[in-house]
């Protein structure tokens, strides 16, 4: 699943059974290829880019509830394309938050747009960034995000989701998290999604964040270091203490820069949280498996 492909309110995974595996270059890409080691208290879902500087955390405000149910996996560019469609923000408030990160490279890159998968019809992401061979260490992501127009909850958000990935990492190859050089979620699109993710979850404000049970798939991933086993290094140190189920595809399903964002975002897993539904959205990721769907639900609501 592509996390730099576009998804709209309604789309899910693609599901097709005809359809080969896709694979997808970003980390991004929800059950694509991975990376190396890898409560909205609002009146209304729409928020303006101009909002900000809202706190959050596990002690929210408010009885808005935002939950998402990642029925073949996650991925940051999913996570980016549902919280944008549910915020209802406009192509031209997008690029106003993009342009927040100060980082020429990034200007007018991205876009959410329609996508349907077997007819039924959602959102999904679509970056276009040129080709970038990045090895960043924590201390350069920290510089970008900190150089940032970003409020500052946003910026603990963004920092917070990449500690969790430099600790993953570290861990993974026996390194301290300072030390450790980020390849895939170092690039500047795996920048874009965590940052962007981290600044619409501030204007949404959710009381509270519920995620279903992680789906999990056996398979091969391929990465920046060869193959791997499914799920990535990254992922794998960081599922304890999160609920999982088995998936019936194979390959990658859980992204680790959608991982470090549930974390970051302090996301409860589990069922459906109870709440009235104000609106719902599907997204898509790039990757195509063959008879399961590929997409994540989103609903947003008030308890």
């Amino acid at each position: 699943m592509s996390e730099h492909t576009k998804l709209m309110p309604g789309d899910s995974h693609d599901d097709t059974p005809s359809s080969p595996v896709q694979e997808h270059p970003h980390e991004h890409d929800h059950a694509g290829t991975t990376h190396a080691a890898e409560d909205h208290c609002h009146e209304h879902a729409h928020a303006s880019p101009r909002t900000g500087g809202h706190q959050h955390g596990r002690q929210r405000s408010g009885g808005t509830v935002l939950t998402v149910r990642a029925l073949a996996g996650l991925s940051g560019d999913m996570m980016l394309g549902g919280l944008a469609a549910l915020a209802e923000l406009s192509q031209a408030e997008l690029h106003a938050l993009v342009d927040e990160l100060r980082l020429p490279a990034l200007k007018n890159c991205l876009t959410v747009e329609e996508r349907s998968v077997n007819h039924i019809v959602g959102v999904g992401c679509r970056i276009d960034l040129p080709h970038e061979h990045a090895h960043r260490t924590l201390a350069d992501v920290h510089r970008i995000i900190e150089g940032s127009a970003m409020p500052a909850d946003a910026v603990e958000l963004a920092m917070q989701a990449f500690a969790v990935l430099a600790q993953a990492e570290g861990a993974v190859h026996g390194k301290q998290p300072d030390e450790v050089t980020f390849h895939e979620v170092g690039a500047l699109d795996s920048i874009l999604d965590t940052c962007l993710v981290c600044r619409i979850f501030t204007l949404l404000r959710p009381g509270r964040f519920v995620c279903s049970p992680l789906p999990l798939a056996d398979g091969i991933i391929r990465c920046a270091h060869g193959q791997m086993p499914s799920p990535a290094p990254a992922v794998f140190h960081m599922l304890p203490g999160v609920p999982v189920r088995s998936f019936s595809g194979q390959g990658e399903t859980v992204t680790p820069t959608a991982l470090s964002l549930l974390k970051a975002l302090k996301a409860d897993f589990g069922d459906w949280p109870h709440m009235t539904v104000k609106k719902t959205v599907i997204s898509y990721g790039g990757k195509v498996f063959v008879d399961a769907p590929n997409g994540s639900l989103w609903a947003l609501g008030e308890e």
